[in-house]
């Protein structure tokens, strides 16, 4: 159990970087759909904000199987996944995001499940615009609260050495 909560903190560790990468495309798509006004840049922002919290949510799935057992199963498991990040599990471990992250990134969540259902011309620029400005302080949040459960992670490694 040792090395599977370690190998679970550098994972977490590795999966952020590559989040803060898809953040900055989302943010170079935005931009440029601003400056030439080519709904086609639209297309690459949606695509990378489902890429934003589908990178998060494989951090949740990890911690779900190598922390708590299991992860939620059925038709809403997305959403449930959520929701068991944001409670603390007793003897195991602490919530691994407070509530107000686990409310900012059902956005995202609500988002990529419009994303991969619809036809990306149908997709609401206002709506786009939201998570886009919003996302890089979402990602600081969440970036902070998985760093610090990734340290616990390794504290609890150490522990049982």
């Amino acid at each position: 159990m040792n090395d599977s909560l370690s190998q679970l903190a550098v994972q977490i560790r590795t999966e952020l970087i590559e989040v803060e990468r898809v953040l900055g495309r989302i943010n170079e798509g935005w931009r440029r759909a601003q400056r030439s006004a080519d709904d086609f840049y639209l297309d690459s922002v949606a695509l990378n904000l489902h890429g934003f919290y589908n990178g998060l949510e494989r951090v949740f799935e990890r911690i779900g199987v190598v922390v708590d057992g299991a992860k939620p199963i059925g038709e809403n498991w997305h959403k449930t996944l959520l929701m068991q990040m944001a409670a603390e599990v007793t003897s195991v471990r602490p919530a691994v995001i407070s509530s107000t992250t686990h409310d900012a990134l059902d956005e995202y969540r609500a988002f990529r499940h419009v994303a991969r259902r619809i036809y990306t011309f149908n997709l609401d620029a206002i709506k786009l615009e939201h998570l886009v400005t919003g996302a890089p302080e979402q990602f600081e949040l969440v970036r902070r609260e998985l760093l610090a459960f990734a340290d616990f992670l390794d504290e609890q490694a150490s522990d049982r050495l």
